[in-house]
C-alpha cells in the first residue's frame, strides 16, 4: 500500500464526502482479502470492565455502517467504534454537507446520521472477522419526534447488544434537529433510566453485560457539565465520551467554509473538548471513566487528553490530515501514561 504522504494530495483534492466514500470502498475491499489486523502492542488497560490492548480507538463517524472493520483493525487501534446508526436507514442532510478547513486541520460536517440502518450494520458486524473491542454508536432517526427519541435508542440498544463490546448513546450531534435537547436534565434522566432498565433485562437474556457510554457535546456550560456528571453517576452509566463536534467558530474565524452550518471537528476542537474533559474529571472524581475525543492530530495531544483525566482516547478527523500513522504516534505517546 502506498504511504499516506503520497496519497494525501489526491485525497484532499477530492470532494470530502467523495473521498470518504472512496476510502470506505477501498478499505472494504482490502478487508476482504487480508486477515483482520491486531492492535499495536501496549500495556493493556481495563475500562468499563473491558480489557483494551491500547488506549487509542477509532471514533464513530468514519465507518458508519460497519463496512470496513477488518481493514481498519489493521491500523493498530485498541478499539473501534462504528456508527452512528439509526433504527431505520436514512439519507442524512442535503449535499454538500462536509467541508475541509485544511489550513487549520479542521472539518465541518452536517451529515445528519446518514446510514443504512441498524440491521445492515449488524449484518456487516457478523460478517467481519474482527475479534477486538467493538463499540456501536446509536442514535435516533431524524423523523422521530424528540419526545419519542427513547424508543429509537431502545431499538438500537436491543439490536446492537449481542454484537457490541460496548454501546455509545449519541445525544450530542448538532446535525439532527433538537437532538442536543436530550442533554437537558429531565430528558436525560428519562432516557438514561429507560436504557439502564433495558440493559439489565438484556444482560440477563444474553448472559453478558454490555456497558453503556454517553457521548456529549463540547458546547456546555459549567452547570450543564455538573448536571450531566450527576446523571451519569445516578444512573451508573459506565463511561462518558467527551466530546462531539462544536458549533463554536471562534477558532476558525476567517477560514474558508468557516460559516458553513454543522459541527466543527479536527485540531480547532482540541482545547474546548479537552476543557470539558478536565471539568468532567473533576465532577466525576473517578467514578465514571472518560473517553476523550476531539482535535487529536498527534501523540502529544493524545497524551494531553489522558493528562486532563481521560482513560481512553479516540481519533477520526486527524486521520484525514495525518493518515494511519497517527494511530502508532498516539499509542507510543500514551504507552507510559500513569492513567
Amino acid at each position: 500500500m502506498l504511504p499516506y504522504c503520497l496519497l494525501k494530495p489526491f485525497v484532499l483534492a477530492l470532494d470530502p464526502e467523495t473521498a470518504h466514500e472512496m476510502s470506505i470502498v477501498g478499505l472494504r475491499a482490502l478487508g476482504a482479502v487480508t486477515s483482520a489486523g491486531r492492535p499495536l502492542a501496549d500495556t493493556p488497560t481495563r475500562v468499563m470492565g473491558i480489557d483494551f490492548p491500547n488506549r487509542i480507538g477509532l471514533a464513530a463517524g468514519l465507518d458508519k455502517n460497519g463496512e470496513a472493520i477488518d481493514a481498519l483493525a489493521g491500523w493498530g487501534f485498541g478499539f473501534i467504534e462504528i456508527g452512528t446508526v439509526t433504527p431505520r436507514p436514512q439519507p442524512g442532510n442535503p449535499k454538500p454537507r462536509m467541508f475541509r478547513l485544511p489550513r487549520v486541520e479542521g472539518i465541518i460536517n452536517r451529515m445528519g446520521f446518514n446510514n443504512h440502518g441498524i440491521d445492515a450494520l449488524i449484518a456487516n458486524v457478523r460478517a467481519s472477522r474482527f475479534k477486538g473491542v467493538l463499540g456501536i454508536n446509536i442514535g435516533k432517526n431524524a423523523d422521530t419526534p424528540i419526545e419519542n427519541a427513547a424508543a429509537d435508542y431502545l431499538i438500537g440498544l436491543e439490536k446492537a447488544y449481542p454484537q457490541a463490546t460496548y454501546i455509545t448513546v449519541n445525544i450530542s450531534s448538532p446535525n439532527t434537529k433538537n437532538l442536543r435537547a436530550l442533554q437537558d436534565e429531565s430528558a436525560l434522566d428519562a432516557l438514561l433510566g429507560a436504557l439502564k432498565a433495558r440493559q439489565t433485562e438484556l444482560a440477563q437474556q444474553h448472559g453478558r453485560h454490555v456497558p453503556l457510554a454517553l457521548k456529549i457535546a463540547p458546547d456546555l456550560d459549567d452547570a450543564q457539565i455538573s448536571q450531566i456528571a450527576a446523571a451519569l453517576r445516578r444512573h451508573q452509566i459506565e463511561a462518558v465520551i467527551a466530546t462531539n463536534t462544536t458549533l463554536d467558530r471562534s477558532r476558525v474565524a476567517g477560514q474558508p467554509h468557516a460559516a458553513e452550518a454543522g459541527g466543527l471537528s479536527g485540531a480547532p476542537l482540541f482545547e474546548a473538548s479537552t476543557l470539558v474533559v478536565k471539568k468532567l474529571a473533576a465532577a466525576l472524581a473517578g467514578e465514571v471513566p472518560i473517553i476523550a475525543v476531539g482535535g487529536v492530530v498527534d501523540g502529544a495531544k493524545a497524551k494531553a487528553k489522558l493528562d486532563a483525566g481521560a482513560e481512553l482516547v479516540q481519533i477520526y478527523s486527524g486521520l484525514i490530515y495525518r493518515g494511519p500513522g497517527l494511530v502508532k504516534d498516539c499509542v507510543d505517546a500514551t504507552r507510559m501514561s500513569p492513567h
